[in-house]
């Protein structure tokens, strides 16, 4: 629930830091069927379902596995080129991978998602003007209960996505744009599904003009309708509203391994939708899993690693995982039993070599809604070949594993960079802190050492920077940025400090480098006043878009653009009134430097070695826009 959002595998059961040593039934992978199985039809699943049912009563009488998809709202990078040749704006993690966000480019407009409203800023030749606001949701659709928080562009269409509580299931609006930036709603379409919200994570991409999304769905394994958790979508205002499947029954695919009545099974369901017709046109696969999960999305697959936690004989916690792969191509799915979790989708590389490369912990959780910032125990990295997958009878062997140190303090930050897999631990949407003060360098494909680079800060950001990256964090009460060479071995560069001062977002959106070749570049992150908490973004957006020169790893101050007047007035919002994805970015677009603060869009220039404003606009809504 939202609610809580706002309050600021024996081989599956070995705890991973004995992995290296073996475990007792772990063993090589075993290649049976090559891909996991499908049912063969719908009398076959509800035969499925209704064992589970019955095998989850026998083993605890006292507890439900039944769940009312009715009920469910009541309880509550680099620049990239994308396609069409258009420039990125967005910080993702995988080139060609667009990932849904605040702020996106089409043509000479940006298009801002804040506080359920779309709004576009024409910025062609010299220009900033507002140009076209109008409410993220269609007309006659009750907005209570739905948060509506990321964005994509794709050709001429506008996609909000959101999540209503108070109907249940993923909702996607549909705006066409116009060559003069006015936006035109299209269509709303409800996919079901449960609460998918991560404070890491995005729940869509875009990859090769397809939409993509991920949300996982509660098996019901009652008496009722056993298809009412099945993968479906339906079209509001249409004449008919009742939701259609999105899958057959041949395209949800049986569990990888055996089953506890106690895992909590869900539906790991991948959606494909196509917005190339006059209707949307979605497709999806779904996966039976435990309910922790984490996905990840790379230019040819989508993994999912589901996750179940359980105590051993000494009351200690243990996590068995099965971890789904699913070729964007639309051939079958394949599987393979793990142990642990990742953190966040940070956590994996799909690498040219043919490897699934992953950092589990022994304690992960997943990283539904707050669960990343709560996990822990003993890591890992995962090597697994991408011809192990298979049936999911098979488990990653031991050898597979390399334990690492684990890092002292909060919640762990990790990112791959070129061959290296960087991570540490920093205060996550806490506090800041000054405990963490190490980053760990490791070569994800070889051996060699592991590098222990001592920090003067946490560990609360980590981004590619050129060859190499730079680490951010706090100390309790400045803000460093610290360059990281990244060579034959992993050595610490130059390091900025900005006194007195925090992230004013801890998003990985919330951060971009411009490179200029080489090792040069500009990098732009929002901040706020020192000791401030990362849930406060919650609330109140950043102070301003700090911007700094790279130049061979020397790092010097630009400037910064600064929001003007927080206060601004009542804008009488009506919907997603909590920035859950942030309101501040840097832009790097076509020569030109933009801050997003808030309703403000600042532009500056590098000038002298500074950046200056030149110009700002405000597309706050007008009180006719704010229904005043």
């Amino acid at each position: 629930m939202r609610s809580v959002r706002l309050i600021a595998a024996a081989a599956l059961s070995c705890a991973i830091s004995t992995l290296a040593a073996g475990c007792a039934s772990g063993g090589p992978t075993v290649q049976r069927p090559p891909t996991l199985q499908p049912f063969r039809d719908d009398a076959e699943y509800v035969r499925f379902v209704r064992q589970l049912a019955r095998s989850a009563r026998a083993a605890e009488p006292e507890a439900s596995t039944t769940f009312d998809m009715a009920a469910v709202g009541k309880a509550g990078g680099t620049s990239v080129a994308l396609e069409r040749g258009e420039e990125s704006i967005t910080n993702v993690q995988h080139a060609g991978v667009d990932e849904g966000g605040i702020v996106k480019v089409h043509g000479d407009y940006l298009v801002i998602l804040r506080r359920g409203r779309l709004f576009t800023v024409r910025i062609g030749g010299s220009e900033l003007a507002p140009v076209s606001a109008t409410d993220a949701f269609g007309p006659g659709i009750d907005p209570s209960g739905t948060w509506i928080d990321e964005m994509l562009v794709s050709g001429g269409d506008v996609v909000v996505i959101g999540y209503s509580y108070q109907r249940g299931g993923t909702e996607v609006g549909l705006f066409r744009i116009d060559g003069g930036g006015r936006l035109t709603h299209r269509a709303t379409y409800q996919l079901r599904s449960f609460d998918y919200y991560s404070s890491r994570n995005y729940a869509s991409r875009l990859v090769g003009g397809k939409l993509v999304f991920y949300a996982p769905i509660p098996v019901s394994t009652g008496a009722g309708d056993p298809f009412a958790s099945f993968p479906a979508v339906r079209r509001w205002g249409a004449g008919d509203t009742t939701f259609h499947r999105t899958a057959p029954a041949t395209r949800v695919y049986r569990p990888a391994g055996e089953l506890s009545p106690g895992d909590g099974m869900v539906l790991h369901t991948v959606t494909v939708c196509d917005l190339g017709g006059s209707e949307m046109d979605c497709r999806a696969t779904a996966l039976f899993g435990p309910e922790g999960r984490v996905f990840y999305v790379s230019p040819q697959s989508v993994y999912v690693w589901a996750a179940s936690e359980r105590w051993d004989d000494d009351s200690h916690p243990t996590t068995r995982s099965v971890l789904y792969r699913m070729p964007l191509d639309g051939s079958a799915p394949t599987g393979l039993r793990v142990t642990g979790s990742p953190v966040d989708q940070l956590s994996f590389l799909e690498s040219g070599d043919g490897f699934l490369n992953v950092l589990v912990q022994g304690d992960g959780r997943g990283e539904g809604m707050w669960r990343a910032e709560r996990s822990g125990g003993a890591l890992a990295l995962l090597r697994a070949p991408l011809a192990s997958f298979g049936d999911g009878s098979g488990a990653a062997p031991p050898a597979s594993y390399r334990p690492l140190p684990a890092p002292a303090g909060g919640p762990l930050q990790n990112r791959f960079v070129g061959d290296w897999l960087l991570y540490g631990a920093g205060a996550g949407w806490g506090a800041p802190q000054a405990e963490g003060k190490t980053v760990y360098g490791v070569r994800w494909a070889g051996g060699g050492e592991v590098a222990a680079l001592p920090l003067p800060h946490a560990v609360d950001r980590i981004e590619a920077m050129g060859s190499g990256a730079v680490v951010v964090g706090s100390d309790g009460r400045d803000l460093y940025f610290s360059g990281v060479r990244l060579g034959r071995t992993a050595t610490l560069a130059d390091r900025y400090t900005r006194p007195d001062a925090s992230q004013g977002e801890t998003r990985t959106h919330g951060f971009f480098y411009r490179p200029d070749g080489g090792d040069a570049g500009v990098l732009g992150l929002p901040v706020s006043g020192g000791g401030r908490a990362g849930y406060e973004q919650l609330d109140h957006g950043s102070a301003s878009v700090l911007f700094l020169r790279n130049q061979g790893f020397r790092l010097r101050e630009l400037g910064e653009l600064a929001a003007g007047d927080p206060s601004a007035g009542d804008d009488a919002c009506r919907v997603s009134c909590v920035d859950w994805y942030g309101n501040a970015r840097p832009i790097f677009l076509r020569g030109r430097i933009f801050a997003l603060l808030g309703y403000e869009l600042v532009e500056g220039r590098e000038d002298d070695g500074r950046i200056r404003e030149l110009r700002r606009a405000s597309f706050a809504p007008t009180p006719a826009q704010a229904g005043r």
